[in-house]
């Protein structure tokens, strides 16, 4: 494997995980949002990774992208508020399926993933720049 692979298989990876980031921050900003601006409950938003194939090497991993975002189809959660505005004629007010906690680990998760490809790209960059310097010796 090339350097040049490294960076593009490493940077495939960053760039998938930002979109994780930033669909998890989405999620924690609407955890306990009780309605949306068309009038529904949000619903927690998950990503699907696939691999990128190598061309013409069936197995042969050239990288990560997101293939999908996925919305999360579990209940949403109720709770009984008889007071707030948007309460139904129970006093329950729908509330969005975000686990807090979940979306945390997801979150953290998904910061390590994008520093370990960063890092593999500054590794991969170091290489390089060492490669060069022995050409000028």
């Amino acid at each position: 494997m090339s350097l040049f692979t490294a960076f593009r298989i490493a940077g495939t990876g960053a760039t998938a995980q930002g979109q994780r980031l930033n669909v998890v921050a989405s999620n924690l900003a609407n955890a306990d949002s009780a309605a949306g601006p068309d009038g529904q409950v949000y619903r927690a938003r998950h990503v699907v990774f696939e691999p990128i194939a190598a061309p013409g090497a069936p197995g042969a991993g050239q990288g990560v992208r997101v293939s999908q975002v996925t919305t999360d189809a579990s209940a949403p959660r109720r709770l009984h508020d008889p007071k707030h505005p948007l309460a139904d004629e129970q006093g329950y007010v729908t509330l969005p399926n975000v686990n807090v906690a979940e979306e945390m680990v997801n979150m953290i998760s998904a910061a390590r993933s994008y520093e370990n490809n960063i890092e593999v790209m500054n590794t991969a960059r170091a290489l390089l720049v060492k490669t060069l310097q022995l050409g000028n010796t």
